[in-house]
């Protein structure tokens, strides 16, 4: 079924969602969660403005349309050249790059200025002919006086092109961003599930039409954006040829790029109300980052408990020592932890395995060095990379569930192992602490005796450690009265505290209290 496009004099919708990276392109995590969203409020009608780095990197829409989605549009954020006038020498608008000095002026020191009168004024200028076009930032000669002086007054790597480059590629985004917000679908409301791009795409909707809106973080995206920029490869600079890769600071070229996605992380707060998040400490880390802490609100995911609790009778009986981890096949999943805590699991109990239940389409260069490290350990057949599954039916088979990764925010496959009745082997990050054993970790560091796995879902266990993480799985698959009363806890804490219905109870409130505010809708596009 094609989906649709919104015209100018169609009902606006209730709800235009800006998702970067993932619905309806990317199966899991996020995307079932945006799914979920939609299919469970289906009185709502959503629009969805889809943003990706670039078309290839995707295997289309992966997903049926609902009924209940009237307009998608997809862009492509690599293509932001495209469309720009030939090379030419002009001015630019000087008054245009004083209003950029200021952003940037935000971004070095969030204490210099009012983040929402710096973006509206800017918002109005920015991908404007006579304004701040990109044409003016690509040729203008306002616009290369600025990245010299820029470059002169804070650089300290020694490479001006490394400068002039990282500089260009981290901004041409934003003039297509502005070119959607200005042509937004008719809607009520913007919700957008991160900050970064999309985000960003939402502050300046909102400045440019008045619009009502939410933010919505999982994962908190500029620290998740941290940990790739820290380490990312196309980020090539004069100190990584010095130190042949092994930086023992971050370049400046490097924190240039990390402080871009903490401003507009900054930026998007500010023009955000309400801000959720899915536990107390993600919304804490969003308030250190800049977020009123008067605008956040934590909503726990929720999940269809109906669609689980069949499988409880059946997994109780299973006995086959499966141990199961659900995510794609990604760097940040730490999938190689799991690989070599499999190892020491099938050195001590014969027979077990190891299934990697998750598509390998994200980064199949690290997909190739995860099936070739199982390949060195001698695990042929005992761990089996499966690809993308529906997670009851490998729910149905398996004994316990595990995620190694490095961050998380609070992982709906978590939820639903614990749902069907299979207790599970967690790292210590998001709220998979709070998940195991019922409270925040910041309580129980107050607390004078350690946690009681009698009242815990399963076992938590520190980041990339394969023998702790063996160890923990080890205890559950050969300790009876361990494993029933991890699965015990994880069934009544879900039913308690995590179903569906009390997730979209509290969006759909969200939903009326925008619909509520007096701010104009979006008559037409590019009003």
């Amino acid at each position: 079924m094609k989906w649709p496009t919104l015209r100018p004099n169609d009902p606006p919708a209730d709800v235009t969602l800006l998702l970067e990276g993932t619905y309806p392109m990317v199966r899991g995590g996020v995307a079932s969660w945006v799914e979920q969203m939609i299919r469970g409020l289906p009185h709502r009608r959503f629009a969805i403005v889809f943003m990706g780095g670039s078309e290839a990197a995707y295997n289309g829409i992966l997903y049926d349309k609902p009924d209940n989605v009237v307009h998608l549009e997809c862009h492509y954020l690599m293509d932001a050249g495209q469309g720009v006038d030939e090379p030419r020498q002009f001015e630019g608008n000087r008054k245009a790059f004083e209003a950029s000095d200021g952003l940037h002026q935000y971004f070095k020191d969030p204490r210099t200025s009012d983040p929402n009168k710096q973006l509206c004024e800017v918002a109005q200028l920015l991908g404007k002919k006579g304004g701040l076009a990109h044409e003016d930032f690509l040729y203008s000669r306002q616009a290369w006086e600025q990245i010299v002086e820029y470059y002169r007054k804070y650089c300290t790597d020694p490479s001006f092109l490394d400068y002039f480059w990282s500089v260009r590629n981290m901004h041409s985004p934003l003039f297509m961003l502005a070119r959607i917000a200005r042509n937004l679908p008719p809607t009520r409301c913007l919700h957008s599930i991160s900050t970064g791009y999309a985000g960003f795409l939402g502050a300046l909707a909102r400045h440019m039409h008045d619009l009502p809106f939410i933010v919505t973080e999982h994962g908190i995206y500029t620290k998740e954006r941290q940990i790739d920029l820290t380490e990312a490869d196309w980020i090539r600079t004069y100190d990584d040829v010095l130190t042949h890769g092994f930086r023992h600071d971050v370049s400046y070229i490097r924190r240039l790029w990390i402080r871009f996605f903490d401003g507009i992380g900054r930026l998007t707060y500010a023009a955000a109300n309400p801000i959720t998040t899915l536990y107390e400490g993600n919304r804490e880390r969003q308030i250190i980052d800049g977020a009123p802490a008067e605008h956040t609100r934590v909503i726990p995911n929720g999940i269809n408990i109906a669609r689980f609790s069949p499988l409880r009778e059946q997994t109780h009986q299973n006995t086959a020592p499966i141990i199961a981890l659900i995510g794609r096949v990604a760097p940040i999943k730490e999938i190689k932890t799991f690989v070599r805590a499999m190892r020491i699991v099938a050195s001590r109990l014969p027979g077990a395995q190891g299934w990697i239940v998750g598509p390998e389409s994200e980064d199949p260069e690290y997909a190739q060095e995860c099936r070739d490290l199982a390949a060195q350990l001698d695990l042929g057949g005992t761990v089996q990379f499966r690809g993308f599954q529906k997670a009851e039916d490998v729910f149905a088979r398996i004994r316990v569930a595990t995620l190694t990764s490095i961050s998380e925010a609070q992982p709906l496959v978590a939820l639903e192992a614990m749902a069907s009745g299979i207790p599970v082997v967690c790292t210590d990050v998001g709220s998979c602490y709070e998940l195991v054993h019922g409270h925040p970790k910041e309580r129980a560091t107050s607390l004078t005796t350690p946690p009681d796995p009698a009242h815990a879902a399963g076992r938590i266990v520190p980041i990339a450690d394969p023998g702790e993480t063996a160890a923990a799985i080890l205890d559950l698959l050969t300790d009876r009265e361990a494993w029933e009363s991890a699965r015990a806890v994880g069934i009544r804490r879900v039913d308690e505290h995590y179903s569906e219905q009390l997730m979209l109870e509290r969006y759909e409130h969200l939903y009326a209290e925008a619909a509520d505010q007096r701010a104009r809708p979006v008559a037409a596009a590019g009003e």
